[in-house]
């Protein structure tokens, strides 16, 4: 009968192996070559945003030598902690979810086989942004306010640097009124900064074409390069989230139909909606408004239009025709 010793059993097992070893050596092809995508970097690493706000992901692609090169599309953006929050999948525009922690490396950008990743913290913040002395203003101006007849302002108006309103009575101010005083000064200067605010929000979604009217959105950056118009009703659905947060950005103006309609479903607050308008607002005729505007210059309210949410102007007036309610959300 034929036996092998263990030396030679010991040989036969190696043997095989280091063939093995070396075959997968010698077919290593290594790291791409330079000015091949190798690594994607994951920024801000980590990014912070508070609850129900967003913050912008960008990812950057480093070839074997650490060299910028471009990341071929498609860039997929992912969490993978749902309980994060959210991403567009497009843009790696992050909505922060309801739940505050810190979830390390849950944002994924992906390009083929090759991914980067990067923390998300949630924090317990106000949502942004922040309106300061602005806040208990129904109306702020930049040179008068003026109403027709039966308008309720509950809330407080203000005017800086004018020093004029026009039509109270026969219209009504439940709150403090505030005429070219350093109050109304403050509160003009925390408007500009909410404002700003506003501008420097990554746009997360193009409108096209730019009618919102009969569409329903949810909490993001909405941006138009000129002007916005709403014609009959946009719903703005929180999916559940009560801190959801929509900012919609226009160059120029926001003008609302006859009727037209800000509905608000899926507990979304009208605290939280935001529209930044490049130059003037215009509510129409039996407009039903939520949302805080934010105007370069002026913003008007035709007749019957109520408001729940703020009307406040930087630089020009408020205008108030027949039977109109602005109410703090």
């Amino acid at each position: 009968m034929f036996t092998l010793s263990r030396r030679t059993a010991r040989l036969l097992v190696i043997v095989p192996f280091a063939a093995l070893l070396w075959a997968a050596c010698e077919h290593n092809e290594g790291p791409p070559a330079p000015g091949q995508l190798f690594t994607i970097t994951v920024t801000p690493n980590p990014g912070g945003a508070p609850v129900g706000n967003t913050i912008q992901y960008v990812a950057a692609g480093q070839d074997a030598t650490g060299a910028v090169v471009p990341i071929p599309p498609p860039i997929v953006w992912s969490r993978l902690n749902t309980t994060a929050g959210t991403i567009n999948s497009g843009s790696g525009l992050f909505t922060a979810g309801t739940t505050p922690g810190t979830y390390s490396n849950t944002i994924q950008a992906r390009s083929g086989n090759t991914s980067g990743f990067a923390t998300a913290i949630v924090t317990n913040a106000a949502p942004n942004p922040i309106l300061g002395t602005a806040a208990t203003y129904g109306i702020l101006a930049g040179s008068t306010v003026t109403c027709v007849t039966g308008g309720t302002i509950n809330a407080d108006v203000g005017v800086s640097p004018g020093s004029t309103t026009t039509g109270f009575p026969p219209c009504t101010i439940t709150g403090t009124t505030n005429l070219a005083n350093a109050a109304s000064a403050q509160a003009q200067s925390d408007l500009t900064t909410a404002y700003d605010y506003l501008v420097a929000r990554p746009c997360g979604t193009v409108v096209t074409p730019a009618d919102i009217g009969g569409r329903t959105l949810a909490p993001g950056v909405y941006c138009v390069a000129s002007s916005l118009a709403v014609t009959g009703t946009v719903t703005l659905d929180g999916g559940g989230n009560a801190n959801a947060v929509w900012v919609f950005q226009m160059g120029s103006t926001l003008t609302t139909g006859t009727g037209a309609n800000i509905a608000l479903i899926g507990s979304a607050q009208a605290k939280n909606v935001w529209w930044q308008v490049g130059s003037s607002a215009t509510l129409g005729t039996g407009t039903t408004f939520r949302g805080n505007i934010l105007a370069l210059t002026t913003i008007t309210l035709v007749d019957n239009a109520t408001m729940l949410g703020r009307a406040l102007a930087r630089n020009g007036a408020v205008s108030l025709g027949t039977n109109n309610t602005i109410t703090l959300p």
